[in-house]
């Protein structure tokens, strides 16, 4: 299973629309993922989970990254041969 940690920073003030439309995108894609609003640097977290890696490249490059009122994002793939250890 791909996972990924998408951190993302907001205009001020929109984090509660971005979470509902991230939950949105996220339920019509059939992704696994856990979305929470968090103090610091960033603004929201999303953690995705997905068998095929290339759907959640898309997901986050074509869907994630473009919502509105998102002003930037770092991705973090989690490393997969790592996970059993």
């Amino acid at each position: 299973m791909s996972t990924a940690y998408v951190l993302l920073n907001s205009d001020l003030g929109s984090d509660e629309s971005i979470i509902s439309e991230v939950k949105q995108i996220l339920g019509e894609e059939g992704i696994a993922y856990e979305v929470q609003g968090v103090y610091g640097v960033y603004d929201i977290i999303v953690k995705i989970s997905s068998e095929d890696p290339e759907m959640l490249r898309s997901v986050i490059t074509n869907r994630l990254r473009r919502i509105a009122k998102v002003q930037s994002t770092l991705t973090m793939m989690v490393i997969e041969e790592q996970e059993n250890l």
